[in-house]
């Protein structure tokens, strides 16, 4: 759901270009209570998004979606190529400000959500920033403005009929397209750690969280830097019910797993599955039911709830 330019998505979805009407099939397949799509090109009012939305056989009340980094101009080098302006300098990779960003799609009302896309990769703990022959790569001054998330990390509250959740949404930089400094693959590893810094702080208040998020890497290949998502997919306080699934198909390398949906332990996963994206995507559809767990037996008979995945379905359970 990217494009080359501002406002082309908004005209796509205006025209029912085919791999727009191939997500939107795929949404209505999916009748999903919580949608989070990666990949959707933002503007200010969200009238793409908007558009989007309308086409859909039942479009959703609530929808969300913030700035995103990609795009968002530095004024610096920061890929190191010696030059500035292109859209790898920009605080995460695209051609202008807003592509390639993230949105939640829901039925039940959202709440007020918490961003955390603006901090500072030096200042995440335990950072582990790039370097040549011992200097900071690509510069000091690059690595004073870097910001940790290439799209953003989200938290965002869901008041579904069960009880509240809160989606942990992020989009990690694919760790390729760098040199030997591993720029992009020492920051995939750090943007999926933080989650684990986050559950560590956070994980009792404000209601289950689910982790949503393309990894852009598959925790079963050891060659991009995957501890930090092996570590959350057996931190005990989430479980993986798609546990081996095929996600994603890259040209070259067949298929990986790169889409996750982690819920809480704390809730009961009923079913789970992958949907191939087919015309609309590279990337599957993913998703799993959920069931709070009462904890009174009288209000088991509305326990039930769904949470999604970016690009992913949910489903009532």
């Amino acid at each position: 759901m990217s494009r080359s330019g501002p406002g082309v998505l908004l005209r796509d979805a205006g025209r029912d270009d085919p791999q727009v009407v191939a997500v939107r099939a795929m949404l209505d397949a999916a009748d999903a209570d919580i949608i989070v799509l990666l990949g959707v090109d933002w503007d200010a009012r969200l009238d793409a998004l908007r558009a989007v939305n309308m086409g859909l056989a039942k479009p959703y009340p609530h929808l969300f979606a913030l700035a995103p980094n990609t795009g968002v101009a530095t004024g610096l080098d920061m890929d190191g190529d010696g030059k500035a302006g292109g859209p790898r300098d920009a605080q995460g990779y695209g051609r202008f400000a807003g592509q390639g960003g993230m949105a939640v799609l829901s039925r039940y009302p959202l709440g007020d959500a918490q961003d955390f896309s603006a901090l500072l990769w030096r200042d995440m703990p335990g950072a582990v920033l790039p370097a040549t022959d011992g200097a900071p790569f690509p510069s000091a001054a690059a690595q004073a403005v870097q910001r940790l998330s290439t799209v953003g990390h989200w938290v965002v509250p869901v008041d579904t009929p069960a009880g509240p959740l809160r989606l942990l949404v992020s989009h990690p930089t694919p760790p390729i397209y760098d040199g030997d400094e591993d720029r992009n693959g020492l920051r995939n590893h750090d943007e999926m750690r933080f989650w684990s810094l986050y559950l560590a702080d956070h994980h009792d208040t404000g209601g289950a969280p689910v982790l949503m998020a393309e990894a852009g890497i598959d925790p079963d290949r050891d060659q991009h830097r995957p501890g930090a998502l092996r570590a959350l997919i057996a931190d005990p306080r989430l479980q993986d019910p798609l546990a081996g699934a095929k996600t994603t198909e890259w040209r070259g390398v067949g298929p990986v797993r790169s889409s996750f949906i982690l819920p809480a332990a704390a809730l009961r996963v009923t079913a789970s599955g992958v949907t191939p994206g087919g015309a609309a995507s590279r990337h599957a559809l993913i998703w799993v039911d959920v069931e709070q767990r009462c904890a009174v037996a009288a209000r088991s008979a509305s326990c039930s709830g769904v949470v999604a995945n970016p690009g992913n379905r949910l489903r009532n359970g």
